[in-house]
């Protein structure tokens, strides 16, 4: 099951979880509040 969780660079929204249920979660967050992903920075260690 994916969930909404804080981006850890800007705040925003994003998912954590399987991947399966991303729809679910983005359909729930305003667009606006949506991280569009940072392909600059590092990806962190999960």
């Amino acid at each position: 099951m994916c969930v909404p969780t804080p981006c850890s660079t800007c705040g925003k929204t994003t998912w954590s979880g399987c991947g399966a249920h991303i729809d679910e979660v983005r359909a729930a967050v305003p667009a606006d509040q949506w991280c569009a992903g940072h392909p600059e920075a590092t990806p962190s260690a999960h």
